[in-house]
């Protein structure tokens, strides 16, 4: 079974491109080649995107081998397959990584669990509800990657 995969390459320094495809080889254990653009949201950056059917499960591997470099901001999504939902991983150099199940159109959606834990942590509080509700959204992730997402001609996230 393989469900499909995509990494977002937001921006990285230019040196560190054939670092992110063999680290893509490595879990892929295929050939990688990514076409590399400038990104004009941060000079003297580039930005990329590798699409692939892969095995579930990648997309977490690949966030694994990308999220600790600290000079990336990247998002990879994969698509769902029996018994696992849909995922997006985002992360950036100051805000480190975000995970997040997702709907087929990109709504996050978030666990009944997680909910029921907000709502206990923010006891009588509706600004610290809302806090945590903004945080298990990922809204700091969108905002810090929307500029990025936008140069690079990704689609478009709502933030609110």
């Amino acid at each position: 079974m393989s469900v499909p995969v995509v990494v977002h390459v937001l921006s990285a320094p230019p040196e560190l491109s054939p670092h992110i495809e063999w680290a893509l080889f490595g879990i892929l254990h295929e050939p990688v080649t990514m076409s590399w653009t400038s990104q004009p949201a941060c000079p003297g950056t580039v930005c990329g995107e590798y699409a692939f059917e892969g095995r579930p499960g990648a997309a977490a591997a690949i966030t694994s081998a990308l999220g600790n470099w600290g000079r990336l901001r990247f998002e990879v999504t994969e698509g769902c397959s029996p018994g696992c939902d849909a995922t997006r991983y985002s992360c950036t150099p100051t805000l480190g990584t975000f995970t997040a199940v997702t709907a087929a159109n990109g709504d996050i959606l978030v666990p009944e669990g997680r909910l029921r834990l907000a709502l206990t942590e923010a006891t009588g509080s509706g600004a610290g509800l809302a806090a945590r509700l903004t945080l298990l959204l990922g809204e700091a992730w969108d905002h810090e990657l929307e500029p990025f997402r936008r140069s690079a001609g990704q689609p478009l996230t709502v933030v609110g």
